[in-house]
């Protein structure tokens, strides 16, 4: 495959053998936007932000979409590889633990972090997703994953662009292919809100 590698920024911790949040944006951001979270999320993480390769109207993004609301499916299984590619290759050039990654996502994301939840099941150590759309419908082979990582999903009551009912059923099929999950539905739109922030820094602590 074609792969080409992400324009990044890795900050390292001082703790060597720790975890890794790969911070995802969203539409239209790039991998500035997420530090200033990641900095409130906890201490001791290294941090791998990155920038989507796909542009829609001069917009990064991670994967392309037919519509809102509607992805371009393909896109999605062959940016989720180039993805995972490139943190694999780049963990050997950094020297951290591919094994101890959690992508922190935000809306497309988090769409991708979920693809790779779906396509790489046992690849990540967690996940956190805010604001997620399920990324793939038609999955050939059913996913599952073994080590029942944990993940925290945040969604909006009031989300125009998610319906908080499509969140509710994500996160079941998450829990029913193996995955710890804590699902916490805000009353709020789609934004991202101190709220989530700061719950999901809360199970971060717990959980690792």
């Amino acid at each position: 495959m074609d792969f080409k590698p992400l324009q990044y920024i890795w900050a390292p911790a001082n703790n060597g053998n720790g975890y890794t949040l790969l911070l995802l944006h969203g539409t239209g951001g790039d991998e500035t936007d997420l530090l200033q979270l990641a900095a409130e999320l906890g201490k001791g993480y290294h941090v791998l932000s990155v920038r989507g390769n796909v542009s829609e109207h001069g917009m990064p993004r991670f994967f392309r979409r037919l519509s809102m609301g509607v992805f371009d499916e393909k896109d999605v299984h062959f940016r989720t590889h180039e993805l995972v590619h490139f943190v694999k290759e780049l963990s050997l050039e950094k020297g951290f633990d591919a094994d101890k990654l959690i992508p922190v996502g935000y809306s497309n994301g988090a769409n991708i972090a979920g693809a790779i939840l779906m396509l790489y099941p046992e690849l990540l150590a967690g996940a956190v997703l805010f604001r997620p759309m399920q990324p793939l419908q038609g999955i050939e082979d059913p996913f599952e994953t073994t080590r029942a990582q944990p993940v925290f999903m945040s969604g909006g009551l009031q989300d125009g662009t998610v319906e908080p009912g499509a969140t509710e059923s994500y996160a079941t099929l998450l829990e029913a292919s193996g995955y710890a999950v804590k699902l916490e539905m805000l009353n709020t739109g789609h934004q991202l809100t101190q709220q989530d922030v700061t719950h999901a820094a809360q199970w971060l602590a717990q959980s690792f």
